[in-house]
């Protein structure tokens, strides 16, 4: 993992691989390259023609931008990186956080290989360093795990090339002393360590990580945290009557599990109860997917992934709120023994679905962990899930869809992405598209219209919610997995997309800013 240190050094003295600072784009009478507060050193090593240097070399500031350019003789490091950061804030105004996360990841993506780098990003307030050490670290991420192996065919004990992320982050111009300062540091390690823990489960092959695995893995963090985990499996599972669950399950070698999480505060007066989908793959079952759209679904667990790393968060920060994950754990198979269209499955709840399609099986497995996490009675229910390509149609790669059986509630889930970094955009939950789902055999069909589909999803959850607990539905389809090249903090791969707004979601329960 990428260290994190807040710096007493300056930019002129700090002794690193490279020096981080910020530009951006001037308007009106100062337009052209500014360069960002923390930079002054920098500049002043550079005679106040830092802009002008880089100009020369194509910099235009533009969000991400990264130029590198050798260091004068007046600072002990070789290299200086400066990363633009978008159009410069009006007068009295701050540098917008996500754009400091963003071009504090451009940079330290473009360090990989780098023991240490200094980062002169502007850190006026504690939350500006948050976001610099937020993006540092993740931008820093690699997945390596199975990359670097002793090749045979190479001389003996060679390794397969792999370099390794950037070593240290050093955060410069800010106050490490201060209680602030050191706190927003801290809670970045904690955060980012746990969005990195759910990028590599996200990213781990589904030949290793499957559902017993994945539980394995979550007792071992249980353990680690003071968490305590229970961990239902196949017997556990028909005798409890989790139809969802072992009907998605049934067709795999690898049976289902469904995981609890608690992590509970002596002083906690709200509880929050976290349900994620963990297809740990997903060939569609019966229902086959079509060549082209396999490949990538080893990330239909990724919203069990963000659940497991904000309880995780929850517990690193002893945040004042008792924080429950369940994740709903199966491999989606054909085979003879998979759940064909047409059959009928008892869920937990009671309630009877006909599965009119194998490959709508998120939300089956959801409806169980839904309404077992109901059965407890939380102050709130927030499921994550890479649920349905009409949300990717609807909103794009970036963005996730938020739907709520509590318009109060979704606004609040809204304001807390957009707040922490993470594209969401509220969907609501038309009641018309419910009688789609109407079923001649069952309570329940599994699939209804299929213009709006991802709001017909959002409705077949909301019946397995408890009566008079507020809900809301992230729907990270798009954003979950990026498979094209790395952007900002975001990397090829697994996102951790959510864990972000869940963690902020808890501290606002714990201050007792949701009511």
């Amino acid at each position: 993992m990428t260290a994190l240190t807040l710096s007493t050094s300056g930019a002129a003295t700090l002794r690193a691989d490279a020096l981080v600072v910020g530009v951006a784009k001037g308007t009106g009478a100062k337009s052209g390259l500014v360069v960002a507060p923390g930079a002054e050193a920098v500049d002043k090593a550079f005679d106040g023609k830092l802009a002008a240097v880089l100009e020369t070399l194509g910099a235009s500031g533009a969000e991400g931008e990264v130029t590198k350019l050798p260091a004068p003789s007046g600072l002990k490091v070789p290299v200086v990186i400066a990363v633009g950061l978008g159009q410069v804030p009006a007068k009295d105004e701050a540098y917008d956080a996500e754009a400091l996360r963003r071009a504090a990841g451009s940079a330290a993506r473009a360090l990989k290989g780098s023991k240490k780098a200094g980062f002169a990003l502007p850190t006026e307030s504690a939350e500006d360093a948050g976001a610099v050490a937020e993006g540092a670290l993740l931008g820093a991420y690699a997945f390596t795990a199975y990359q670097g192996g002793e090749d045979k065919l190479a001389p003996k004990g060679a390794k397969s090339p792999a370099k390794l992320p950037l070593g240290e982050v050093a955060l410069l111009g800010t106050k490490p002393r201060d209680k602030a300062f050191k706190a927003s540091a801290e809670r970045a390690v904690a955060v980012t360590e746990e969005i990195n823990r759910a990028r590599d489960l996200i990213n781990t092959p589904p030949n290793d990580l499957y559902p017993e695995s994945f539980a394995a893995v979550a007792t071992a963090a249980g353990k680690e945290h003071g968490i305590k985990v229970q961990v239902l499996d196949e017997k556990a599972l028909v005798k409890g009557g989790y139809g969802g669950l072992l009907g998605v399950g049934q067709g795999s070698t690898h049976g289902p599990r469904l995981v609890k999480l608690a992590y509970t505060h002596p002083k906690a007066e709200k509880t929050l109860a976290l349900v994620g989908k963990g297809i740990t793959y997903d060939s569609g079952g019966i229902s086959l997917k079509p060549a082209g759209h396999n490949e990538t679904m080893k990330c239909d667990m990724s919203g069990a992934a963000a659940v497991f790393a904000a309880v995780v968060a929850a517990s690193r920060l002893g945040l004042q709120v008792n924080v429950t994950g369940w994740l709903a754990l199966a491999e989606n198979m054909p085979s003879g023994n998979a759940t064909r269209p047409g059959d009928v499955l008892h869920m937990y709840s009671g309630k009877t679905v006909e599965v009119l399609n194998t490959d709508a099986e998120g939300r089956l497995v959801l409806a169980d962990a839904l309404t077992r996490a109901s059965e407890e009675k939380p102050d709130a229910i927030v499921d994550v899930a890479t649920l349905t390509g009409a949300m990717v149609l609807a909103l794009g790669n970036r963005t996730f869809g938020v739907m709520a059986n509590d318009d109060a509630f979704r606004t609040s889930i809204h304001e807390i992405a957009e707040e922490v970094g993470e594209a969401s955009w509220p969907m609501p939950l038309p009641a018309d598209l419910r009688k789609g789902m109407d079923s001649p055999t069952a309570d329940i069909a599994n699939m209804g219209e299929r213009m709006g589909g991802g709001l017909v999803a959002g409705l077949f959850l909301k019946e397995f919610v408890g009566e008079g607990i507020a809900w809301a539905h992230l729907d990270i389809a798009g954003p979950a997995f990026h498979e094209g090249a790395p952007y900002g903090y975001t990397p090829k791969g697994g996102t951790g997309s959510a864990v972000r707004t869940l963690v902020r979601l808890a501290e606002r329960t714990a201050a007792g800013d949701l009511g």
